[in-house]
């Protein structure tokens, strides 16, 4: 189905080039194949001077079906490489990473590098909105840049439900060696992905909303693709340490609905990183990881040397569910006890303690960060708002089917990606701007793609506000934003009186609490078009989301790349000849 890989070693870089950066077709063409001989040679030409300073990392995935059993049940996969999560991607801040995604599947397929800012460069962001699919048979290399970032984050595929099948994994990118990073290096890191899970595939998921009912419930919880219970002696260990050393555990929910409470039998836990920022270095016995949300605790080896149970719990359920994993000690002697550590009061008494936790989280403001300057430099409590977007979560039925959306407007994704459409002059053939106002208002729900128009280097600040009896997650795509609050009832103005103006952190996701508010600020300083969605995925699919367009009127390269001459063009764009290209630096 695909041709066989080019390979060319460049120092110590594997450089792998199937049609670089672009889709793999047959071609038997000469002139062809000449002219991508000729652009080999050039890039081996400028990695050799490149390299130096901004590292690649090239990684060559196969995204196939395959036989799962995260619950016990037999049900369908989506591997990458043949591995279920996927394959780990460890890099430095500022690499350049390069990934060549071949899709084996028999429906078109994206992935997303959530959390990762792609500055400049929406082209590679690996949503419905900013991209057009890979299609079956098909690859397409994605390339994009780590630039000045650290931390945890997820990648997952956003076609379809495809992301409740698998195709998840986790992206850790460390600090380069020049900037000191606030504790030492750690014996060991352990990547550890939690989420909720469905023993129903992807594709009667699918077929369930499609029909406009809920997917309900999921089935239960697991720890890195698997569902472990207590007194299973045979179960492969989470993570193997040593007396008296301490190890980064990277956490993530890469679930579809459910907060997660995890606790670590008999350790405490610092919290050092959370999406991106060095944290205060709090101790906590347990945390809540709410959908799509990263971070890393250190964890020393303190205890007695045996095992010790690694344990996730669903939270704000009747009946949570709960999955374990043994941490195991080297050299240790004994089974972890069957007596797991409590997870935290549930119902309303349970979101007050999870509300006071998040207030806990706090900006290490004298840390450094990816960029050679202290974390806590940039005074966002200072600059003036220069716009107020109150965003209200709204669930309703469209002739008699469940939609999901945004102050009354429930998204769908168009054949033409917005961003193409908008790109090629084209936007009023495929969505119109600004169906959400920047005040949620009464009336129908008006199902249609939505688009919100921003300016370039404003400085913004969006409310959500959830009148809804569950908890909701929401993430900006492009952009760190500072999480200034989350309070209980209605927002007001007034309420800015309790925004943390000092040392928020900032990050991609917040979480907000039923019958409750957050509010974060972010200066709009990333051109692309931007994803902000629900990261529930029945609610996204649905229609809880939006994109928006934050355009630099000086259309120079200094603001956004231009499109990558590879780039697939799909919609009302194919075959159309590519605008003047944005020039400057």
């Amino acid at each position: 189905m695909f041709p066989k890989l080019l390979q060319e070693e460049v120092g110590s870089h594997i450089l792998l080039l199937p049609h670089f950066l672009g889709v793999c077709r047959k071609d038997s063409n000469k002139q062809a194949m000449g002219s991508r001989m000729i652009f080999v040679a050039l890039l081996l030409s400028v990695s050799m001077g490149v390299m130096a300073e901004d590292p690649y990392l090239f990684f060559d995935w196969k995204v196939t079906y395959g036989t799962i059993a995260p619950l016990g049940v037999p049900q369908q996969g989506i591997l990458i490489n043949g591995e279920f999560p996927g394959p780990k991607i460890n890099c430095t801040s500022n690499n350049n990473i390069v990934v060549n995604v071949f899709n084996y599947l028999d429906e078109p397929l994206l992935l997303t590098w959530s959390g990762v800012q792609q500055r400049k460069n929406s082209w590679q962001d690996g949503t419905p909105g900013t991209m057009c699919p890979i299609l079956p048979g098909q690859n397409f290399t994605y390339h994009f840049q780590v630039k000045d970032q650290i931390g945890s984050y997820l990648y997952f595929p956003t076609t379809g439900l495809h992301r409740a099948a698998g195709g998840i994994g986790i992206l850790q990118v460390h600090s380069r060696d020049l900037i000191p990073v606030p504790f030492d290096r750690p014996a060991d890191e352990f990547a550890v992905i939690l989420g909720d899970w469905y023993k129903k595939g992807h594709k009667t998921l699918k077929r369930l909303l499609d029909s406009g009912r809920s997917i309900g419930k999921p089935d239960g919880i697991v720890i890195n693709g698997k569902s472990g219970k207590v007194g299973d002696l045979a179960a492969e260990p989470l993570a193997v340490m040593e007396q008296g050393k301490t190890y980064r555990y990277r956490v993530c929910n890469a679930g579809l609905k459910n907060s997660i409470n995890f606790r670590l039998q008999g350790h405490t836990m610092k919290l050092v990183e959370l999406e991106g920022s060095h944290t205060v270095q709090n101790v906590y016995e347990s945390i809540d990881l709410h959908v799509g949300q990263c971070l890393s605790v250190l964890v020393t080896a303190n205890q007695v040397p045996k095992d010790y149970y690694f344990v996730a719990s669903s939270r704000f359920a009747r009946r949570p569910d709960v999955a374990v994993a043994v941490v195991r000690y080297a050299n240790g002697n004994g089974p972890a006890s069957p007596v797991l550590p409590p997870a935290p009061t549930e119902n309303s008494a349970g979101i007050a303690w999870s509300m006071n936790q998040f207030r806990s989280f706090r900006w290490n403001l004298t840390a450094s960060a990816a960029r050679p300057n202290p974390q806590g430099s940039y005074h966002y409590g200072k600059i003036n708002i220069t716009r107020t977007i109150k965003v209200t979560n709204t669930r309703s039925l469209v002739n008699g089917k469940l939609r999901f959306g945004i102050n009354g407007v429930s998204h769908v994704d168009t054949e033409t990606p917005l961003k193409l459409a908008e790109y090629f002059g084209l936007a009023d053939k495929v969505f119109k701007y600004d169906l959400v106002k920047d005040e949620p208002a009464n009336g129908p729900v008006v199902v249609a793609p939505s688009v919100v128009n921003a300016v370039f280097r404003n400085f913004v600040e969006i409310i959500f506000e959830n009148h809804e009896k569950t908890i909701q997650t929401w993430h900006l795509d492009g952009y760190s934003f500072f999480a200034v609050a989350i309070e209980p009832g209605r927002w007001s103005p007034d309420k800015r009186k309790l925004y943390n103006l000092q040392d928020a952190v900032s990050r991609n996701t917040i979480q907000v609490y039923p019958n409750s508010w957050a509010t974060v600020m972010t200066t709009l300083d990333n051109a692309g078009m931007w994803n902000l969605r629900s990261e529930m995925l029945e609610r996204t699919y649905l229609g809880q989301q939006m994109y928006v367009s934050v355009l630099s009127p000086a259309k120079s390269l200094r603001d956004e790349y231009n499109i990558p001459e590879s780039q697939q063009l799909c919609g009302i764009v194919k075959g159309l000849p590519k605008p003047t290209p944005y020039s400057g630096t």
